[in-house]
């Protein structure tokens, strides 16, 4: 789950908050590193939570207003085809999931609002309206539905939002590449798996965590000669005009560039120049492509940079 694209950002992230709280160390760095992308892992547990707390509120909404004294037959007869979702209720007996969401103390209980507030926006969906008018019921049906609310409603909820980013200071950097990853593993999901169904894990591989480890260490530790490569480019640049982000940006990109055979140059520069474009001001892209290029000439002058013949897909 946790690509490259984003151990990239969080890098960029991390190091900008160690140079500007002027303290700590590599060791912490690193530390703070693990400790946003296990968040960012958290965060998928957490929405995927929310598929069994809300089916959950459904049947006993329903419940509740067919017992009531003035129930109508309309409030008794309500269709459950919305709390039998059979994707639902595999969800809900899944082994992995119950193992992490237990072992890190995962709830919802304290946000009963939300849960109804969410309810609510899926009751007069598209989505929602749509599959509870068809007769014909199914497995992917069901499936697809939530990856519908998840796509075109859930995501784009406000107060969801709000709640989620009080949870995790890193939510609005995160949020993209978690619903992907949420729709990802919907759609993974196989009847015949049962409680067994395999979620996605928080890395693909060790490489992924190795990556993400070198990379931070290798920007801070060799940060001198990374900068002193960037500066010799921008003599002409009034240094107080130049902005520290996008120093950041080059000094991770060329410690990936120098530090990473498998990872051919053209790879890294177009990562860090599309990082800048959320990360930096309008003309930072130009810039920074400009300086990389520059330092990357120089380097290949010198036989400084060994790249492998092959790469894959793990590379980018």
């Amino acid at each position: 789950m946790i690509n490259r694209v984003l151990i990239r950002i969080k890098v960029i992230q991390i190091l900008y908050s160690y140079y500007k709280s002027n303290c700590g160390s590599v060791e912490n760095a690193e530390k703070e590193l693990f400790f946003s992308l296990g968040k960012t892992y958290e965060m998928y547990f957490y929405l995927l939570m929310l598929i069994n707390e809300i089916t959950s509120y459904a049947a006993k909404r329903i419940e509740k207003e067919g017992n009531k004294y003035t129930a109508t037959l309309k409030d008794k007869n309500q269709s459950r085809k919305f709390v039998n979702n059979q994707f639902a209720k595999q969800l809900s007996t899944n082994i992995q999931m119950k193992e992490y969401t237990e072992e890190h103390s995962l709830t919802w209980e304290q946000h009963e609002s939300l849960i109804k507030e969410l309810y609510s926006v899926i009751l007069t969906s598209d989505a929602y309206v749509a599959y509870m008018k068809d007769e014909e019921s199914s497995y992917q049906k069901d499936k697809d539905l939530w990856r519908a609310l998840f796509k075109g409603v859930l995501s784009d909820n406000e107060m969801l939002g709000k709640e989620l980013e009080e949870m995790s200071i890193y939510w609005n950097d995160d949020a993209d590449v978690v619903v992907s990853f949420i729709v990802k593993t919907i759609k993974l999901f196989e009847e015949a798996e049962a409680e067994n169904q395999d979620l996605i894990h928080m890395f693909r591989d060790d490489e992924d965590r190795i990556f993400a480890r070198d990379l931070m260490r290798t920007s801070l530790y060799n940060e001198k000669e990374y900068r002193d490569m960037i500066e010799s480019h921008t003599t002409n640049w009034d240094s107080e005009r130049i902005a520290f982000m996008d120093i950041i940006i080059m000094q991770a990109a060329l410690a990936e560039i120098c530090n990473f055979p498998s990872i051919p140059v053209n790879v890294s520069m177009n990562e860090y120049i599309e990082i800048t474009k959320l990360y930096s001001t309008a003309k930072s892209g130009n810039f920074i492509n400009g300086i990389l290029d520059a330092v990357v000439t120089d380097l290949r002058k010198d036989n400084k940079i060994i790249k492998a013949a092959y790469y894959t897909d793990n590379a980018k």
